[in-house]
């Protein structure tokens, strides 16, 4: 039978152990108060949800094995955690520090890391949300994702020691993957594409001589089907990336209404997979997403919303994206998938009052 790598993004925020977040969740326990508040916004809209779970804290060692053995007997063996590095240091690692390594069966899955290096904005915080969709931008931001080569190698040698070695981290080919989430945000901080370039062959060495084989280096598309970045015409080719992969797919819907049913999206995903089989110059791993809704970060309604995402039509999806990587033999088998508990944007696999564990027994039927 073959083995597939079923990767799950994680993001760190339900957990009160990390001071710095006060600033955006002062209850003390992360965006799970943003959730607890959710009101619906439209006529049918499906929320609040509840976790089957709780609110729970998932830095707490206990709380993960849990979650782990959830994740694991239902076919997710691979945790993508949102990695961030703001102010000159990190933020938001309890949950993958204390909680996912601290849990005594980690050993059931394997992790790795996305540097999430966009700004850190307001939009995490729910009293600040009538400032509007541009909250994303820089004149919002509490801390820019920009980073220059100094700290870049302070970040870089952090990463090398404390998580590459852990046995569980995931490689290709031997090679600890590293993903990078915002390229654009990444080169302006470094000053330029051939500054860029000269960070990651720097990288790469100091991993081997750490002693693996290489890095993996993987970007992560933004938006419809693309691969340039301003003063790029070609990111990935440019900065010798490895693989791409997606982080939501509602980057391929180009025309965004109020409401997008999910099942209506599944052709446009399977077409963008194979545009950027076709013209991407290094393999290309398949997403899906769960769904999209993050109006429980704002007042008003912000569309678009993706509706109609029940588990059956989530399968579709999964079994959309199997069939991508059988079609490719010589392709790693893995897929990326949005999210484990992306709560503020409904895309989470975590059980909830409206289909319970439905969202991971699609995940077991198809993996």
């Amino acid at each position: 039978m073959k083995t597939y790598d079923v990767a799950a993004y994680v993001w760190p925020s339900y957990t009160g152990d990390e001071i710095r977040a006060r600033q955006f969740w002062p209850g003390g326990f992360g965006e799970w108060e943003t959730v607890m508040r959710m009101k619906p916004k439209f006529e049918g809209h499906k929320w609040p949800r509840k976790p089957l779970w709780g609110y729970v804290n998932e830095a707490d060692p206990r709380i993960m094995e849990m979650q782990i053995d959830a994740a694991a007997d239902h076919g997710v063996n691979v945790f993508i955690y949102d990695w961030y590095w703001y102010d000159r240091r990190p933020f938001l690692e309890q949950c993958l520090d204390n909680g996912f390594l601290g849990a005594s069966n980690n050993g059931r899955m394997k992790f790795y890391l996305m540097w999430a290096n966009h700004h850190a904005t307001y939009l995490w915080d729910a009293r600040n949300s009538h400032l509007g969709a541009d909250i994303w931008s820089r004149d919002y931001a509490v801390w820019l994702g920009g980073q220059d080569r100094h700290e870049f190698e302070i970040i870089a040698k952090r990463i090398i020691e404390k998580y590459f070695s852990c046995p569980n981290y995931y490689k290709i080919e031997g090679k600890p993957v590293f993903s990078i989430y915002d390229t654009d945000t990444l080169i302006k901080g470094l000053g330029g594409i051939g500054e860029t370039l000269a960070a990651f062959d720097w990288f790469r060495n100091e991993t081997v001589k750490a002693g693996f084989p290489g890095l993996h280096l993987q970007i992560v598309m933004r938006g419809a089907p693309k691969f340039a970045v301003p003063g790029c015409a070609d990111a990935v080719s440019a900065l010798n990336f490895d693989s791409a992969t997606h982080y939501q797919m509602i980057g391929y819907i180009n025309n965004w209404e109020n409401t997008i049913d999910y099942a209506e999206t599944l052709p446009v995903v399977s077409e963008a997979y194979e545009k950027f089989d076709n013209e991407c110059a290094v393999p290309f791993f398949p997403h899906v997403s769960v769904g999209w809704d993050d109006n429980v970060r704002f007042a008003r309604f912000k569309p678009p919303v993706l509706v109609n995402n029940s588990p059956e039509n989530f399968e579709r999806a999964l079994r959309n994206a199997k069939a991508h990587l059988d079609k490719r033999p010589k392709l790693p088998r893995l897929l990326t998938v949005n999210s484990w508990n992306e709560w503020t944007e409904g895309s989470y696999l975590q059980p909830d009052d409206l289909y319970g564990y439905g969202y991971l027994e699609a995940v077991k039927r198809v993996f």
